[in-house]
């Protein structure tokens, strides 16, 4: 702390800081007269420095052009794949909607046919039944009718064998023919 007042003491005595223009007493020639015998001696030491160093930084611009060249080569490449992949994903989903499209139209023309095959066998089912009704109605149609002419032959005839037994036998004639 004392060294700090000193100096104050030092600078309001000699009425402060004030730049001094004299060449001779401020050094200035001994600071040139260092500096050349700096560079004259130093040059070799300093552009050898300076060269190993300008050596190392263009090898380290011509890695970096090289890295950068390679990985634009990948970039293009890449996009290159890129779009490979976009076209074949298009192509997959284009197959993929023409499968969905052949594949509904192979179940909806599976269900007509089976639809249509449902339909003919219930419409023969049904003709058969038909079929079957139609004979149990004439089957029973014909034994009416053979029963009331039996009932009226008796009445007509009466009991004669002679014209029961010709009635029977028109009876199982008529039956024969119809059935």
């Amino acid at each position: 702390m004392e060294n700090f007042d000193q100096i104050f003491t030092l600078l309001a005595e000699h009425e402060g800081i004030s730049l001094n223009l004299d060449i001779l007493e401020t050094g200035l020639l001994n600071i040139l007269a260092l500096l050349a015998i700096l560079i004259y001696v130093g040059r070799d030491f300093l552009g050898s420095l300076l060269e190993t160093r300008q050596a190392e930084i263009i090898t380290a611009v011509q890695d970096a052009e090289e890295r950068l060249n390679e990985a634009n080569k990948r970039l293009a490449e890449a996009q290159k794949q890129l779009t490979q992949a976009d076209v074949i994903f298009a192509q997959i989903k284009e197959e993929t909607l023409n499968t969905k499209k052949l594949l509904l139209k192979a179940d909806s023309d599976q269900s007509r046919k089976d639809l249509s095959t449902r339909f003919s066998r219930a419409i023969a089912a049904l003709r058969s039944k038909e079929l079957q009704v139609y004979s149990e109605i004439k089957k029973q149609i014909i034994t009416l009718v053979l029963k009331r002419t039996v009932i009226r032959a008796q009445e007509t005839f009466g009991p004669k064998p002679r014209a029961i037994a010709l009635i029977n036998e028109t009876i199982n004639k008529l039956e024969g023919e119809l059935l």
